[in-house]
Formats: structure tokens, C-alpha cells, sequence
């Protein structure tokens, strides 16, 4: 026999249709039901509203703060705009579950956030702990909320069960949605093919570290092996039966048009060919993967003629995305290498007769003063002397580059560089109408770098920024930025200039677009960056050109470029 104390008897009086069997009621009445949600929770939560609602946007980025802490969960974003975008619906959220209506269209609301949460890829435990962070965040607000604060955090706890439960069930209706999608190709005979194939998955095709997909005449998928999962994001049920081109979004021009002929090709030559014609073609395409990342394949295409809807084209790629950038780097630091040891020997046979020339002209300039000499003259010897100083500047810039000094590493503070950077550019920023912008997360963020040498690098940027767009009609803006990922720490410098020329080499030595530029600031930059073990590329475009820097948070890899300096 079960005991109800008078609250409980009445709280589940007080509940939706109470005398009504389960199958009479709405699956929202149901839920509502079982986690005995009532009209006087409903008012609670209403009347709390005001109170937790200036907490909503610090609650949502100490979550996404969170969240980039996890390999896994990190993956299926694409961006920082995805983020902050991600970050507003979070808080629109949250002022839903204050809103106080709690019917049928609230239920819908809740079930769309668990079918996009499926449709990103989010694995399902992430909502759990999620619900969990919030859930203390919004419990902690309301034990401090006086006396009503007990009634108030059973409201909370009710109605964050309820929305599980609801989101729960978007999982359930995507799996079942999952085994229909199978059901119906194997009733379109897809399935027999798939029984056929599963040796050769399970022998070779699963174990292989390269991406093997399965293409019948008209270019749509019958395999998909393990690898091509990893590398695409996608699972193998989702892209059966679908086009290659169209599921990985293919572009339709260069290298995607010429695979795009290719597999029309093979359908049209697939009823004439000799079962005996062997046909191989290798060809490199950008693909998308499931959270629109854009990845370099190299395809190797085979064309095995069949008969029926057998596979026709076995697509075997191997993704050079990362092989294609170490290449690059490596390519630069070389051409830095060579240009270095030849700044090396310049900056030495031009130093020291600068040094002379320089003290000549300088004894020279005292002595046409003393003599009262014509002031044109005076002014000449002037022009002389300054143009001696800057060759000397620049002798000194060639020695920086020539001959880096080792790394001190220690431990130094994210925000800090940018606050320290922002500072020193303020005088030129105001002189030319410039907006500095400092985005940067409240949660302390640290690494361990030369933070003298990160200083120069971000200074350097920062500069190159204001000074692209000052000659803008309007007021430009340039924005120091840092985010925090699982392993590394990400800076970007943004502007909204005229950009930079495509295919421009602006990390190459002496290259500048300015007219008194050396070309070895960016140059000297990339080192620096290199030298930590990390990476300095550009996006550029009219009207936004964003510099982005990653570092390991762990510091530099080969202690062999660096000293350590121990913290006091």
C-alpha cells in the first residue's frame, strides 16, 4: 500500500486530466503526468522569471566554455559564429522555461531541439550532462531566492526532467526513422547487395586506413567503410543509396566537374564494357564532411564493370588535408631558412660600414653647424643621416630574422597578451579614427609560450590591421579575439579593410604591400608561431580578413628551440 502525505494528494489532484486512463491523454499530458508538473509549478517558474533572467547569457557561455573542453562534443561545431549563435538560442531557451505556458506548442518547441541536436550529430549522453550544468547553474539561483527557494528548485528540477524526457524521445523517433530507411532498402532489394559485401567489409574494407566507397553506374553509394565515417561524419546508413557528389557537397566546378564527367562517363559506358575492362583514374576533390568542414581527398577511381546494380566504381581516397598543409609549412620554413642565411651574411658586410658612415655624417653635421653652412646643405646631410638610420633599422630586422633567439617558455596569460597588444596600438588607433575591440572569454586562459615574442607577433598584426583599414571611408574596426579548444588556444585578428590580394605571399620575405615595407614582419611573425608548434594562416575578402594563430597549450614540442624559464 502506498502513503501519500496531504501535499502529495494534492499536488496530484492538481495535475492534467487525472481521472483520464494514459491512452486518453496527449504525450505531453502524459510526461507532465509522470513528473507530476502542475499549474502551481507553472506559476513558480513564471514568477521566478524576473529574477533568473539577468543570469541567462553568463549561464550560457560558462556552458559553451565548458563544452569546448571535450574533444567530441567540440567536433560538431564549425566555427565561432556557429557558437555565439548557438549561445543566443541557449538563453532564448531558458527564458522559455520561465515563459509559464507549458502546452502542446512548448512540447513541439522541445521536440525540435532534440531532432537539430540529432541532426548535428551530438551524441545523446552530451544532453544529460548538459541538462545537468544547467540544472545547477538555474538550482543555485533559486536556493538564494529566500524562503520560496525550495519550491522553486523542485519546479526547475520537474520541468528539466520533462524536457529530457521530450528531447529523449527525438532520439527514439530518428532511430526508429533509422530502421525504416534500412526496411525500405532492403525492400528495394538494396539489402542483398549489402549481404554480399559484408565479407569483403569485415576481411579488408573495415580495416583499411583509407576511405573505400562503393558507386553503382548512376554514381550513388553502396559502400561505405569505416574510414569513410571518421573522415566524413557521417554514419553508413545515412548515405546509402545516395549520390556521392551530391552527399559530400562536391563543388561543380575544377577538379568536381572533372569527377562529376568521369562518373557520367562510367553510366554511359557501363552496358558496353567488356566485363574484362579494368579503367583507373586519379583525381583530388575538396569534400564536406558532416559539420561542414571542407577536407582535400585524393580519389583513386576504379572502374570494374557489372551487371545489374552492382557496384561499378570503387572510389578509393586517402584525405591529404593535413599532408597538404605540412607541406606548406614545410615549404615555407625552408624558403625562410635559405633567406635567412642569406640575410645573415648581408646584415654582417653591411653593418660595419654603416656604423663608419654614420659617425662621418654625424661629425660632419657638427661641423657645417659650427661653421654656419648654408641650411639647405645642413638639411641635406640631414636626409643622409636619417636614411642611414633606417638601412640600420633594417640590418637589425635582417639579424631578428637571420638568427632567432631561443624560446623562454613559461607560463602567460591569453588575456593578457591581448590587453597588452590593445594598449600599445590605442595612440595609432585613435590617430587614424580606429575601434579596437577585445573579445576575450571571463575564464582565465594560460599557456606556455615566450610571451615577449607571442607580444611582438600579435602587435605586428594588430598594427598591419589598423593600418589596412584607415585609409576606409567610415570607421574601421579590428577585433582581438581568443577561444579556447580541448588542446590548443586559437588568437584572431579581424578586420573590415579592403583584404589582401589573392594568392599574395604575404608570409614570404621582402614581400610588402606597403611602399617603406621590408617585408619580414609577417615573415618573422610565422617563424615565431612555427617555433611554438603551431599554425599562422589568413582568410581574406573584401570587407573581413581574419589572421588566426593555434597553439598547443602544452608549449612548443622540440625543447631543442627553447629555454625554459621556471616560474618564481
Amino acid at each position: 500500500m502506498v502513503i501519500f502525505t496531504r501535499t502529495q494528494r494534492e499536488r496530484r489532484s492538481s495535475l492534467p486530466n487525472p481521472g483520464l486512463p494514459p491512452a486518453a491523454e496527449t504525450r505531453f499530458e502524459e510526461l507532465k503526468r509522470y513528473v507530476a508538473f502542475a499549474a502551481e509549478d507553472a506559476a513558480l517558474l513564471r514568477s521566478f522569471r524576473d529574477v533568473a533572467a539577468p543570469h541567462f547569457a553568463r549561464i550560457a557561455q560558462e556552458f559553451y566554455d565548458r563544452i569546448r573542453l571535450h574533444d567530441e562534443a567540440h567536433a560538431v561545431f564549425t566555427g565561432e559564429a556557429q557558437i555565439a549563435r548557438l549561445q543566443r538560442s541557449l538563453v532564448l531557451w531558458m527564458e522559455r522555461l520561465f515563459g509559464g505556458r507549458y502546452d502542446e506548442a512548448y512540447f513541439e518547441d522541445t521536440a525540435q531541439i532534440g531532432r537539430v541536436h540529432v541532426k548535428v550529430g551530438l551524441p545523446q549522453r552530451y544532453m544529460f550532462t548538459a541538462m545537468a550544468l544547467i540544472r545547477s547553474s538555474l538550482l543555485k539561483l533559486a536556493e538564494a531566492a529566500g524562503p520560496s527557494g525550495l519550491a522553486v528548485m523542485d519546479a526547475i528540477s520537474r520541468l528539466l526532467d520533462l524536457e529530457l524526457a521530450i528531447m529523449l524521445e527525438s532520439y527514439r523517433d530518428n532511430f526508429v526513422a533509422r530502421i525504416q530507411q534500412v526496411e525500405r532498402l532492403e525492400r528495394q532489394a538494396l539489402g542483398a547487395s549489402l549481404a554480399r559485401t559484408e565479407h569483403r567489409y569485415v576481411n579488408a574494407v573495415e580495416l583499411a586506413h583509407v576511405i573505400i566507397v562503393g558507386l553503382d553506374a548512376q554514381g550513388s553509394i553502396l559502400l561505405f567503410n569505416q574510414e569513410a565515417e571518421r573522415i566524413t561524419g557521417f554514419a553508413r546508413d545515412e548515405v546509402i543509396g545516395r549520390s556521392l557528389l551530391d552527399c559530400l557537397a562536391i563543388e561543380e566546378t575544377g577538379e568536381g566537374a572533372e569527377l562529376r564527367e568521369i562518373l557520367r562517363g562510367v553510366a554511359a559506358a557501363q552496358g558496353a564494357a567488356s566485363e574484362r575492362e579494368v579503367v583507373s583514374r586519379a583525381i583530388e576533390t575538396a569534400v564536406s564532411t558532416r559539420s561542414g568542414q571542407r577536407r582535400s581527398v585524393l580519389w583513386q577511381l576504379t572502374h570494374a564493370p557489372s551487371s545489374g546494380d552492382d557496384v561499378c566504381v570503387f572510389a578509393i581516397g586517402r584525405d591529404t588535408t593535413d599532408e597538404k598543409a605540412l607541406l606548406a609549412r614545410t615549404k615555407q620554413q625552408e624558403k625562410l631558412a635559405a633567406i635567412g642565411t642569406l640575410a645573415a651574411g648581408l646584415a654582417h658586410e653591411i653593418r660595419n660600414p654603416l656604423n663608419g658612415a654614420q659617425l662621418h655624417v654625424t661629425y660632419l653635421d657638427r661641423s657645417l653647424k659650427k661653421s654656419g653652412a648654408h641650411p639647405e646643405l645642413i638639411e641635406t646631410v640631414g636626409v643622409v643621416a636619417d636614411e642611414i638610420r633606417r638601412l640600420g633599422s633594417l640590418v637589425t630586422e635582417f639579424l631578428a630574422f637571420a638568427r632567432p633567439k631561443p624560446l623562454l617558455v613559461k607560463r602567460v596569460s591569453v588575456q593578457t597578451l591581448l590587453e597588452r597588444a590593445a594598449q600599445l596600438v590605442a595612440a595609432q588607433a585613435h590617430q587614424h579614427g580606429v575601434e579596437v575591440v577585445l573579445d576575450v572569454p571571463p575564464q582565465a586562459i594560460e599557456l606556455e609560450a615566450d610571451g615577449a615574442k607571442l607580444e611582438q607577433v600579435l602587435l605586428n598584426l594588430t598594427q598591419n590591421a589598423i593600418e589596412a583599414v584607415a585609409g576606409e571611408a567610415g570607421a574601421g574596426h579590428v577585433v582581438l579575439r581568443a577561444r579556447r579548444q580541448p588542446q590548443t588556444v586559437s588568437f584572431e585578428i579581424e578586420d573590415d579593410g579592403p583584404g589582401i590580394p589573392e594568392d599574395a605571399p604575404i608570409f614570404d620575405a621582402f614581400f610588402s604591400t606597403k611602399p617603406q615595407g621590408t617585408g619580414l614582419g609577417l615573415s618573422i611573425s610565422y617563424r615565431i608561431i612555427t617555433d611554438h608548434g603551431g599554425t599562422l594562416d589568413v582568410d581574406s575578402k573584401r570587407g573581413r580578413t581574419v589572421f588566426r594563430i593555434v597553439l598547443p597549450l602544452d608549449g612548443p614540442p622540440d625543447s631543442a628551440l627553447r629555454s625554459r624559464v621556471e616560474a618564481s
